[in-house]
């Protein structure tokens, strides 16, 4: 078996931001209250011709400097996405044309603001088989064409963003690793949040539009309590597993959902508010690109250094939740 090491990192934020200050004339609410209740100062949103995979190939081009490579020597793809270009074909293949790679195998998953976590752990394993040696991983959303801006639980957390890695085969003497990482669903409790319409259950219809099924609906009260619950079980698992303590660990970074939820999280794991990444004031809820974006962030300022032990945990819709501690 072989280990798996980060040898790049790559993010992405559109330049059109949308303020506190302009949801406040969109809905009954004031950017007091937002920046109190969410922790979100702006968002970011995608310009009339951007879609994902656009947002996604900029963080990607940005990870492939980051590790001194082309994006030839890519072995596969995973795209963490629920908001893809289109249908079919998928983001995966959509981002492999446009980087111009050949022959290689890309796939779309869906687990929501888990996604990137999923996709991370799904690119571990084919590392350690030895079945690739470089693979792209990419979260990347564009949330905000699938946001009612006339519900105000919804409308005030949402933006646009991407994050990519470069996770590598590393060398015999390396210390950079992947711990573990831990998955879990409770799809019992899928509609706490979901999108009804696009699907082949309600495709899109005059009706479906009629009815706003095309916007996505969560229920805040009940999210925000399965949130904080989940991450903070993921956290022990991943920590009880490898036999570590919270002292153990550098750095948390949290799926940036809400500032009540990772501050939440932080207390009941233990660990201090200088040890959590948070961009979410600048970046609002980006899903899947979240984790990806706050690493890349986080590295870039030099925070994370190598050697650091950073503990990932994240919650989504599905409902969706897991962690991944690794060494960076």
């Amino acid at each position: 078996m072989f280990q798996a090491r980060i040898s790049g990192t790559g993010s992405y934020l559109p330049e059109k931001l949308l303020t506190n200050s302009d949801i406040e004339n969109m809905v009954d609410t004031t950017a007091d209250w937002v920046l109190d209740r969410t922790g979100i100062e702006t968002r970011s949103v995608a310009a009339d011709d951007e879609n994902t995979t656009d947002l996604a190939l900029k963080a990607s081009l940005k990870a492939l400097e980051a590790a001194s490579m082309k994006a030839e020597e890519i072995d596969f793809i995973i795209f963490a996405t629920v908001s893809p270009d289109q249908v079919m074909p998928s983001a995966a293949c959509v981002l492999q044309a446009k980087l111009g790679v050949k022959n290689i195998g890309a796939i779309d998953i869906s687990a929501a603001c888990t996604g990137f976590v999923y996709a991370m752990s799904m690119a571990e394993q084919f590392i350690k088989t030895g079945m690739y040696k470089n693979i792209l991983v990419v979260g990347a959303e564009v949330l905000t064409r699938y946001v009612n801006y006339k519900d105000r639980d919804t409308c005030i957390l949402f933006g646009d963003g991407a994050g990519a890695m470069i996770l590598s085969r590393a060398e015999s003497d390396s210390e950079s690793k992947i711990y573990s990482a831990h998955l879990h669903a409770a799809g019992e409790l899928g509609d706490l949040f979901e999108l009804p319409g696009g699907g082949s259950k309600n495709p899109i219809s005059h009706q479906v539009i009629e009815e706003g099924l095309h916007y996505m609906r969560m229920k805040g009260r009940e999210v925000f309590k399965n949130a904080v619950r989940s991450m903070n079980d993921c956290c022990r698992e991943a920590l009880e597993t490898n036999n570590l303590e919270d002292k153990d660990v550098q750095w948390l970074i949290p799926h940036q959902a809400n500032i009540r939820i990772i501050d939440a999280v932080a207390k009941n794991f233990g660990i201090s508010n200088e040890k959590v990444i948070v961009n979410i004031q600048r970046t609002g809820n980006t899903s899947a690109g979240t984790i990806p974006i706050a690493l890349d962030e986080a590295i870039r300022e030099g925070k994370i250094q190598r050697g650091h032990n950073v503990l990932l945990a994240a919650f989504g819709a599905g409902i969706t939740s897991g962690s991944l501690l690794f060494k960076y």
